[in-house]
């Protein structure tokens, strides 16, 4: 399945909707969004405008498209740092779209993008140890453990350790 990087429009709410209120696309996020709303989504979408420059910790987040320009998911840079020359990275995927190769495609266009539109020089994530399906994919992608904060995030009535994982310009691979 082709997958292509877009500007997010208030059409995709519906289908972002969706994937917040999957509780399995829940269990690997820290904060919940089962209370998210239509109206939510809605202005999320309409306050994503891909800027035509970037400032000092903005994020830019772009729908994760099929071949039939369908809403398939998001994926973002956030809080991206002009000084540092870095962003954090974050995705979310509808669960009908998992295991279709998605969001290893989305994941390497947003880091060509980031390393090579964007002139950054490192993109970090932060990941629940328990989220084996999200560290793979990272994995895949590049990334590489660079800590682990033990028992740090308390989700479901229990400490669950909180990984920390970068890839850098030089080591990206399309």
């Amino acid at each position: 399945m082709n997958t292509v990087l877009r500007e997010l429009k208030v059409d995709d709410a519906p289908l972002m909707l969706e994937w917040m209120h999957d509780e399995e696309v829940q269990k690997g996020f820290q904060k919940k969004m089962l209370d998210m709303t239509i109206d939510n989504a809605t202005s999320f979408c309409e306050s994503s405008k891909i800027p035509e420059e970037l400032t000092e910790g903005v994020s830019v987040h772009f729908a994760i498209a099929d071949s039939n320009d369908e809403y398939q998911g998001t994926i973002s840079l956030k809080d991206i740092s002009l000084n540092n020359k870095s962003a954090e990275y974050a995705i979310s995927l509808r669960r009908a779209s998992w295991g279709k190769g998605l969001a290893k495609a989305a994941s390497k266009e947003l880091l060509d993008k980031a390393f090579n539109e964007y002139g950054l020089h490192r993109v970090y994530l932060t990941v629940l140890a328990d989220n084996e399906r999200a560290i793979h994919l990272y994995e895949k992608c590049g990334f590489k453990k660079e800590g682990q904060l033990r028992k740090h995030i308390y989700k479901d009535g229990k400490y669950v350790d909180w990984c920390l994982y970068g890839i850098l310009a030089e080591e990206f691979e399309m």
